[in-house]
C-alpha cells in the first residue's frame, strides 16, 4: 500500500504529483526492502543529489530483493555499459529473470499492449497519432459499427478484447460486437468467440463446447485463427481427449495461412517434442517466422536456444536482444499510455517522470521522448542548467539503439554547444553516421552544410553540392531548403567570381581580348545562360 501510495504521489497520475512526500515513502520502504525508485531518483537528480554510484546500489539491492524492474535496469546497463563494465553475460541473466516471468504472464493470457507514441512527431499530429485512437474516431468508428460495417465491428471487438489504442479492456463491449459481426458471417469474429469463451472471462464464462464450436464454424470457412483453435483444443486436450496429431495438423494448416501464433505452437512441438521427434532446426525454423510478426513467445523461445546454444551458434549478444525485447511487454509498459496523457494534458512534470523511467529500462522511444522534454525545458523537477547534458545523454542512450533521429539531434547539441562545448568536428560524426548508416536527409543537408562552410572537415564545394543532391532525392521534404541552400550558394559564389574579375579585370581585360576577339560579348551571355541554369536545376517541379 506504501509503494503504491508513493508511486501515486511520484507520477502523479493518481494524486497531485508530490515528490518530496513520495521519497519520505520510499526512503521508508528501502528499509524494508524497497530499492527500486530510490535509483531511479539519483539516476536523473530528481527531488535527490544526483549519484550514479548510489543508484547502482539501490539497483543492486532491488535486483537482490527480487525487483523485476531493477533486474531490468541492471540488464540494459549492463549490456550497454553504464556505469558499470560491459558485460553482455550478466546482462543475459538480469534479462532472463524478467523474461521468464514475463514468458510465464504470456502464456496466461496476460500480455500488455504496448502503444509507444513518438513525441518527436509534430505536435499537432499527436491527436491523430496511429498508436491512440482518438475518441471522435472512436465514435464514428461506433456510428459505422451500429450500421452494419462487419470489418469495423470485428476490429473494436478486438480493441477491446485486450485493451488497445488507449481503450480500455471490456470483455462485454468485445462480446458484443463480436456477436454483431459472426451473425453477419465473419469467421474473424467466430474465431474470436471461440477465444473468448476457451480463455473464459466475465463476458463469456470458459466453456470448451462453445469455444469448439465457433472454432469449428470459422475454421469450416478456413479461417487461420479457427484452425489454430482448434489445433489448441486438440493439443490441450480442452473438452477433448489430447490428440497431438489432431493438433499438428490444425496448427499446420493454419501456419500455412501466416497466423504467427499456430507457427509458434509448431515451434514449440518440435522443441518440446510434444507427439513429433524433437527437431531444434524446425523448431527454430517456426520460432522465427513467427518472431517476424513480433509473436512475443517465439521471441522468447529463439532467445533460450541462442542463449544456450540449442539448434544453433550461441550468441549472448543475439539471446539478449531477444530476451530484451519480451522484457518490455511486462506491466510497467502501461505507463506509456499514462505519460502521453499526462503530457496531452499539460502535466509535463508527470509525463517526464513516467518516460524517464521507462528510459532507465531501456526503452528507446521513451529515452527519446524524455529527451524532448526535457530540451523543451518545459518541466520544472530539474534545474534547467541541467536538463541540456540530461537530454544530450537521453540522445545518445536512444542513438546507439538505432534512433536516426536522436543520431542526428546528438550532431546538433555539438553544433550548438547545447550541453556540452561547440565541437563542430564531432556533430560532422555524428552526421555522417547517420548518413551512411540510415540514409537520412536532414543528416544529408547537414553535413552538405558543413563542407559547404568547412566546418569540422575540410571545405568541398562539389560534395556540398552532390548532398544537398542526395537530401533532396531522399525525400520530397527537402526540395525547398535544398533549393534554397544551392541558391544562396551558387550566389556566393557567383559575388566571389564577379569581385574576383573586377580586381583582375585590367590584365585579363588585354588577354580575353585577344582571344575572342569581337566574340567577347557572345562568350559572355552563354556564361550568364549557364549560371542561370545552375541556380534553376534543382528547382521543385
Amino acid at each position: 500500500a506504501m509503494e503504491k501510495m508513493a508511486d501515486a504521489m511520484l507520477f502523479g497520475d493518481l494524486l497531485t504529483q508530490n515528490i518530496s512526500a513520495a521519497i519520505n515513502l520510499y526512503e521508508s520502504l528501502a528499509k524494508e526492502g524497497s530499492h527500486t525508485a530510490l535509483g531511479f531518483l539519483s539516476s536523473y537528480g530528481i527531488g535527490m543529489e544526483y549519484n550514479q554510484a548510489k543508484a547502482l546500489v539501490y539497483y543492486t539491492f532491488g535486483s537482490a530483493g527480487g525487483s523485476m524492474m531493477s533486474q531490468m535496469i541492471l540488464g540494459y546497463r549492463y549490456l550497454s555499459g553504464i556505469n558499470v563494465l560491459q558485460n553482455c553475460e550478466v546482462a543475459l541473466v538480469h534479462y532472463k529473470n524478467v523474461a521468464n516471468y514475463i514468458a510465464d504472464k504470456l502464456e496466461k493470457n496476460e500480455g500488455v499492449p504496448v502503444e509507444k507514441v513518438r513525441l518527436t512527431e509534430r505536435l499537432e499530429n499527436l491527436s491523430s497519432n496511429s498508436e491512440i485512437l482518438d475518441w471522435d474516431v472512436y465514435q464514428y468508428y461506433k456510428f459505422l459499427a451500429e450500421r452494419g460495417d462487419i470489418q469495423i465491428q470485428v476490429s473494436l471487438g478486438q480493441l477491446h478484447l485486450i485493451g488497445r489504442k488507449g481503450l480500455e479492456q471490456d470483455y462485454y463491449k468485445a462480446l458484443y460486437y463480436f456477436l454483431k459481426a459472426a451473425k453477419a458471417g465473419s469467421a474473424n469474429a467466430m474465431a474470436f468467440l471461440g477465444k473468448m469463451y476457451l480463455e473464459g472471462n466475465p463476458a463469456a464464462p470458459q466453456n470448451n463446447v462453445t469455444a469448439f464450436k465457433y472454432f469449428s464454424m470459422a475454421a469450416n470457412k478456413g479461417n487461420a485463427i479457427g484452425l489454430h483453435g482448434l489445433g489448441l483444443i486438440y493439443f490441450h486436450g480442452k473438452g477433448v481427449p489430447v490428440n497431438y496429431a489432431e493438433a499438428l495438423k490444425f496448427f499446420q494448416k493454419a501456419a500455412e495461412k501466416g497466423w504467427p501464433n499456430a507457427q509458434f505452437q509448431l515451434g514449440f512441438m518440435y522443441y518440446s517434442g510434444s507427439g513429433v521427434w524433437k527437431d531444434y532446426k524446425l523448431a527454430f525454423k517456426y520460432f522465427y517466422l513467427a518472431s517476424q510478426s513480433g509473436q512475443p513467445l517465439a521471441i522468447y523461445y529463439l532467445a533460450e536456444m541462442y542463449a544456450t546454444g540449442t539448434g544453433v551458434l550461441r550468441s549472448c549478444r543475439t539471446a539478449v536482444e531477444l530476451y530484451k525485447g519480451v522484457c518490455e511487454l511486462g506491466c510497467w509498459a502501461e505507463k506509456f499510455l499514462t505519460a502521453y496523457f499526462a503530457y496531452k494534458d499539460g502535466d509535463i512534470n508527470s509525463s517526464l517522470v513516467q518516460y524517464a523511467l521507462l528510459a532507465e529500462m531501456g526503452y528507446e522511444v521513451a529515452q527519446s521522448n524524455s529527451a524532448f522534454i526535457l530540451e523543451s525545458k518545459k518541466a520544472t523537477i530539474l534545474e534547467k542548467e541541467k536538463m541540456y547534458p540530461m537530454a544530450l545523454l537521453l540522445w545518445h542512450r536512444a542513438a546507439v539503439q538505432g534512433n536516426a533521429f536522436a543520431r542526428i539531434k546528438i550532431g546538433d547539441y555539438h553544433y550548438y554547444g547545447y550541453g556540452t562545448k561547440k565541437d563542430y568536428q564531432t556533430a560532422v560524426t555524428h552526421y555522417s553516421i547517420a548518413v551512411d548508416k540510415y540514409h537520412n536527409a536532414q543528416a544529408m543537408f547537414n553535413l552538405a552544410y558543413m563542407y559547404e562552410h568547412g566546418l569540422g572537415i575540410s571545405k568541398d564545394i562539389h560534395l556540398a553540392r552532390r548532398l544537398y543532391d542526395l537530401a533532396a532525392e531522399t525525400s520530397p521534404d527537402a526540395h525547398i531548403p535544398v533549393f534554397l541552400a544551392l541558391l544562396k550558394l551558387e550566389t556566393v559564389h557567383l559575388i566571389k567570381d564577379i569581385v574576383y574579375f573586377k580586381f583582375n579585370v585590367r590584365w585579363k581585360w588585354l588577354k580575353l581580348d585577344n582571344t575572342l576577339g569581337s566574340y567577347w560579348d557572345i562568350f559572355m551571355i552563354i556564361v550568364i545562360i549557364i549560371m542561370l541554369l545552375l541556380l534553376l536545376r534543382n528547382r521543385p517541379a
